[in-house]
């Protein structure tokens, strides 16, 4: 099976997942993207019970190998991305497993959960590495994210990135 069949399932955190997240959160390629990864960790804890965010386990043939959380930029007062139109949804990604890292699967899970959020009515969905995260950058483009905008926020400073439920389907009908 290559890494353009493969197939991703999508479950909410728990609890019993937070020791693996703050694995992850160690990891070199993860650690260099996020802040600190006891404040991170409590705030994916938090996100468990919250309405505003979604965290989500990525697994491969059963095996988690991803963070994955969206979050709605309109349910939060003052977020950086509250400008964008209503039916917006925001993605973060990182890949756990640094063996995992540079093959297809940022990319590949990227479009499936775009594909099942666009399926439920979403009709935009924005991305934000920073700016030096090129390999990011790269995945996304990859999974038909095109570049919007450059903000500095309090999350930093990113590339604003976004992919429109319509030009999907007029891809798709091209």
């Amino acid at each position: 099976m290559t890494k353009q069949e493969h197939s991703y399932d999508f479950r909410p955190v728990t609890k019993m997942d937070l020791p693996m997240i703050a694995g992850w959160l160690a990891e070199p390629h993860v650690a260099e993207w996020w802040d600190d990864p006891e404040t991170e960790l409590a705030e994916i804890r938090d996100h468990i019970d919250s309405i505003s965010v979604e965290p989500l386990i990525v697994e491969l043939d059963g095996k988690p190998i991803a963070y994955l959380q969206s979050y709605d930029p309109h349910m939060e007062d003052e977020h950086p991305y509250a400008d964008q139109p209503f039916g917006t949804l925001g993605i973060d990604l990182s890949i756990g497993r640094p063996e995992l890292v540079g093959i297809g699967h940022g990319s590949a899970i990227v479009r499936q959960f775009v594909q099942d959020l666009f399926e439920e009515g979403v009709l935009r969905v924005i991305i934000d590495p920073h700016p030096a995260n090129i390999r990011a950058i790269r995945a996304y483009e990859k999974a038909g994210f095109r570049i919007i905008d450059r903000r500095q926020s309090v999350y930093g400073d990113a590339v604003l990135m976004a992919i429109d439920a319509e030009d999907v389907e007029e891809g798709e009908a091209a």
